[in-house]
């Protein structure tokens, strides 16, 4: 059986804080985060802007979360207004999953990893 499976990257810079933690983490900060999402898949399928099965799916629907807070993305915008979970990486990763899960066809398996410094990172997939 065939399989592809697409890797994109992307940046974005954000604010948060982490409600109830004991530490500095606990105050309004931000960081530069890094994104690496791989999309797996069996088939390939039509997009939003291609008629034709002939991709996994679009690199623009991957790469949403890139977008300005005010369209719709999480660049520049203060994450515990827009995950609505306190955003640990953790929930980062996971609101990033499924928000880029809703948006693609069915039946692609993703793995989405968020860097919150140049040392530390999590992987999140289902």
């Amino acid at each position: 059986m065939p399989k592809w499976t697409l890797h994109t990257e992307f940046k974005f810079d954000a604010a948060h804080l982490i409600e109830g933690y004991d530490g500095k983490c606990g105050r309004m900060h931000g960081h530069s985060y890094k994104v690496h999402l791989s999309a797996e898949s069996n088939k390939l399928n039509p997009s939003k802007y291609l008629e034709t099965s002939d991709m996994v799916c679009d690199f623009r629907e991957l790469k949403w979360a890139a977008k300005d807070a005010e369209k719709g993305g999480l660049d520049h915008g203060v994450l515990n207004e827009l995950v609505k979970v306190n955003p640990t990486a953790e929930r980062i990763a996971e609101y990033i999953y499924k928000e880029t899960d809703r948006r693609i066809p069915e039946g692609i398996k993703l793995t989405i990893t968020v860097w919150e410094t140049e040392n530390s990172w999590v992987e999140y997939t289902e």
